[in-house]
């Protein structure tokens, strides 16, 4: 059997905080917290994004 190494994570906006985009990695090889730039429905224009909890 295979191991699974995939976390699932979410992402928030830096700006104002809202939790948009829930998103999985593998987190043996991606050790650091991501930042992506994502587009914000309540900013409306593309933000960065940090990755806030594990979620699984």
């Amino acid at each position: 059997m295979a191991k699974n190494n995939r976390s699932i994570f979410g992402l928030e906006c830096s700006i104002c905080k809202s939790r948009n985009y829930v998103s999985q990695k593998n987190s043996v090889n991606t050790k650091d917290k991501l930042t992506l730039n994502k587009y914000c429905r309540k900013c409306r224009k593309a933000t960065p994004h940090d990755e806030f909890k594990k979620l699984g």
